[in-house]
């Protein structure tokens, strides 16, 4: 009787019929409390289903009825990987190896773990170890993705090691590898960076510094759902730092989203009040709003930050541009196109120079003065939303017709000062 229910455990287990499996090793375990592959096999089913820890707890329970089961302690290093138990993991996988010493695959696992854990010349040990055992059992795939593996985690002026190397390469850290793949997006070879970063996900799904990473350079293509989606999943995945927070607030302000964008960024600066690049992606929100009041103040915090920052000062041109302000809108386009100058980024330098001639011949030789200053007066009573004092200036518009621009805009200004004493 007791197998009769293993065995049916088994059979929807491999039609992926997980909740029927589990119920069905259920009567097994009730039937014989001491049944260690009926544990193990709802501990798959589990697993497989996303119940992570009762997996565990029945990967134990293996354990504990059969202390030389290696798949139990593979298995169990599995699920720990998942709840972010790195020690935990790799103490499993050590006891695995022991048990058994030529599985690839916990070898491969291995190299998983150390990975993470930012023991690079260590994983590409584990990976050149798993893909001589793949070898020998024939398994060309998956010796192509160990050495796959090994490929990716060097310097890429570096070829690929021989699976006996007498010197081993220079290694770089996990956090140096997601910069340079940052870098490489950055330079514009996004693509490399994608499939570099899909790699990593297809050997380790759980990996969320790849899904932020991958989530920047869907954004730098402008795939912003894409993007969304990946930060989303490292957010899911427990992955606490600014940089999530603050590109997924740039990547929801480009889908209209802006108050989502405003919290996120709102987050990001919480975590990390001391980087210039929240305030800036803030005030480019504000900006996109018509807020440019709020858009100054915070790349005037920027800059205070990071006086040498050029896009902060060319941000804030903008935004002093809107409001009609053209001489701080001068005075940032020409501090922005001087630390452009010095850094030889010729391309930035050329964009400021054509924003700074756009102001000089868009401001006519007739007396706009008074035009002008009435324009920043309003804009500043309603707290820099030119729409609202659009709206309002056509209000005015529609009653008296055919008056001059400036009698429009002292008519709304004077309503308003009356309105509020």
């Amino acid at each position: 009787m007791t197998s009769d229910f293993y065995n049916r455990g088994l059979e929807k287990a491999k039609q992926k019929d997980y909740a029927g499996a589990i119920e069905e090793f259920n009567q097994a375990i009730q039937l014989d409390p001491y049944f260690s592959s009926a544990y193990m096999e709802r501990g798959l089913a589990y697993y497989n289903s996303g119940a992570t820890l009762p997996a565990v707890f029945d990967y134990t329970e293996a354990i504990k009825l059969d202390k030389e089961n290696a798949k139990a302690y593979y298995c169990r290093a599995l699920a720990k990987v998942t709840l972010k138990n790195l020690a935990g993991a790799l103490e499993d996988v050590e006891k695995a190896i022991q048990l058994k010493l030529n599985d690839a695959a916990v070898y491969d696992l291995r190299g998983i773990v150390q990975r993470k854990q930012g023991n690079i010349q260590d994983a590409i040990a584990n990976f050149k170890k798993a893909a001589e055992l793949y070898i020998i059992q024939k398994d060309k795939e998956n010796a192509r993705l160990c050495l796959d593996k090994i490929q990716q985690l060097q310097p890429k002026s570096q070829p690929t090691p021989n699976i006996v190397s007498s010197k081993p390469a220079p290694i770089i850290s996990t956090q140096d590898y997601f910069t340079q793949l940052l870098a490489k997006a950055e330079q514009g070879d996004t693509k490399a960076a994608l499939a570099d970063l899909n790699w990593i996900l297809k050997a380790d799904a759980q990996d969320a510094h790849a899904y932020c990473c991958r989530g920047v350079v869907y954004y730098k293509m402008g795939n912003y759902r894409d993007a969304i989606t990946d930060f989303n999943r490292a957010i899911e995945l427990n992955f606490q730092d600014a940089i999530v927070y603050r590109n997924r607030g740039k990547a929801r302000s480009q889908i209209g989203d802006h108050q989502g964008a405003l919290a996120d960024i709102n987050q990001a600066i919480k975590m990390q009040p001391q980087d210039n690049l929240g305030y800036i992606a803030r005030g480019n929100i504000y900006h996109t709003m018509g807020n440019y009041l709020a858009a100054i103040q915070d790349y005037s915090q920027a800059i205070k930050i990071n006086p040498e920052y050029p896009l902060a000062y060319y941000n804030r041109g903008l935004s002093y541009t809107c409001l009609e302000e053209m001489t701080n809108a001068v005075t940032d386009y020409q501090k922005a196109a001087s630390i452009y100058c010095e850094e030889e980024d010729w391309e930035n330098y050329q964009q400021v120079l054509n924003s700074l001639q756009k102001i000089q011949s868009s401001i006519p030789a007739t007396n706009k003065a008074t035009y002008n200053l009435l324009r920043q007066r309003l804009l500043r009573m309603v707290g820099g939303h030119w729409e609202i004092a659009q709206r309002l200036i056509q209000q005015k518009k529609d009653v008296y017709p055919g008056m001059l621009e400036e009698w429009y805009l002292q008519k709304v200004i004077d309503d308003l000062e009356r309105d509020r004493r």
